[in-house]
């Protein structure tokens, strides 16, 4: 109907490939009046590209998640790329999940979850062809690229902001009890407070990143504590949340800082002050190494953000 060759019409429906503009415009009126669409399954057995990228993910009841999801996902679709969602929930059996990915022949797998287990490493190392690409997380595993801010940095930073409050005792929180060298995080924290004198008097371990855990475990510390700390950073904003409302039920006066700026922590009501690991960056970064196998060592991505409020101010 275009009166062209079907490399043309093929050339036509393929982003950046030498195509005329009138050839271009003639074969897109053919397809309208035709009701055409390229099939682009077919297109990826001949490609060897689906144009599909698997997204594993963990806790999709942390915020957190939820807003590095939405950041994945629209630039994805901005790539062209769309997005095979991959629930890894702690004690599910996800390796028929990730099995399903690879027998779909995605085109990479970005891991967003907060832990990297033992047998996911198992089975991103059966994977062997796949990109593998994990986000937000330290990890030793050699077949696995890590893409994530310089959290002993971040830490630190958090550790001289309560510093300048005049903070005498000092506290951190985490969630699951995972080697800390994941995030770093209270590394640089522990390391800035004994620079200045300081330390970490206090460690508590919620369990999950989950409010009410949260909430639970700072109440037994203050119910248990004749000297609780002055300023306690929590490892992201879910902790937080649940550690001020606890801390205002005992109607205590102590600093809290988050860590991943959710959309909750800006509110009134918390005011908190935390840290943007600011993930548009990171995926960024991540799908240039993935989809481009271009890599960036050093940049602004490795760089997050103090986002200051009132919650760590000294009242």
């Amino acid at each position: 109907m275009a009166g062209v060759s079907k490399w043309t019409v093929s050339r036509a429906f393929t982003p950046g490939a030498s195509i005329s503009e009138h050839a271009r415009e003639q074969v897109l009126a053919a397809a309208t009046r035709l009701g055409y669409r390229p099939n682009l399954l077919a297109r990826s057995l001949s490609q060897k590209r689906t144009q599909i990228v698997g997204v594993a993910i963990d806790q999709l009841k942390n915020p957190h998640s939820m807003l590095m999801l939405d950041t994945v996902t629209k630039a994805l679709q901005a790539r062209g790329y769309m997005t095979l969602l991959l629930n890894i929930t702690e004690g599910e059996h996800y390796q028929s999940v990730m099995a399903l990915a690879d027998q779909l022949q995605v085109d990479g797998i970005l891991f967003l979850g907060t832990i990297l287990t033992e047998d996911l490493i198992t089975i991103a190392r059966d994977m062997h062809q796949v990109p593998l690409v994990q986000v937000c997380r330290n990890t030793e595993v050699q077949d696995i690229e890590a893409v994530t801010i310089d959290g002993y940095q971040a830490g630190a930073q958090i550790a001289r902001l309560l510093l300048e409050q005049g903070y005498q005792r000092f506290g951190y929180m985490k969630g699951p009890d995972t080697a800390s060298s994941h995030l770093l995080r209270l590394e640089g924290y522990r390391d800035a407070l004994e620079q200045a004198g300081k330390q970490v008097d206090i460690q508590l371990i919620a369990g999950h990143y989950d409010r009410q855990l949260a909430y639970q475990t700072m109440s037994d510390y203050l119910a248990t504590s004749g000297q609780p700390v002055e300023a306690m950073f929590c490892e992201n904003d879910i902790l937080a949340i649940g550690t001020l409302e606890a801390i205002r039920d005992k109607h205590c006066q102590i600093a809290i800082v988050g860590f991943d700026d959710i959309d909750e922590a800006s509110a009134p009501a918390w005011q908190l002050t935390t840290f943007s690991q600011r993930t548009d960056r990171l995926i960024n970064e991540a799908l240039n190494r993935l989809l481009e196998g271009e890599s960036s060592t050093a940049g602004e991505w490795r760089q997050g953000e103090l986002r200051i409020r009132r919650s760590h101010l000294k009242i």
